[in-house]
């Protein structure tokens, strides 16, 4: 789980205004968390999809690329800069709720 952190903290780190919003209210640890469970979760559907598709793929090539669509995915649902600029507050339950719905079926 220690990579799945490593990664969503990067990725918030990446987004200043996300990264002090949640560390001033002290929920980085608990985003940061939460954001790696889902991670996780996207990297395992992924990963299962891509072995279904490509049975008799190198199975360590597979969670490769699954790692990077899932890393991919997951950015493009974190709230982008232009976003955290304007006045209304980020909502982390909004935000899991929409990774959520856009996470590929097991």
């Amino acid at each position: 789980m220690t990579a799945y952190k490593t990664i969503v903290l990067e990725m918030i780190q990446d987004r200043p205004t996300l990264y002090e919003q949640l560390r001033s209210t002290k929920r980085l640890l608990p985003a940061s968390e939460t954001y790696a469970i889902e991670l996780k979760a996207c990297h395992e559907q992924w990963t299962n999809l891509l072995s279904q598709e490509r049975p008799g793929s190198d199975p360590s090539r597979t969670a490769s690329e699954a790692l990077e669509l899932a890393v991919e995915e997951f950015q493009n649902h974190l709230p982008s800069e232009s976003a955290t600029d304007e006045a209304e507050p980020l909502s982390l339950d909004a935000a899991m709720s929409f990774i959520r719905r856009h996470t590929p079926p097991a």
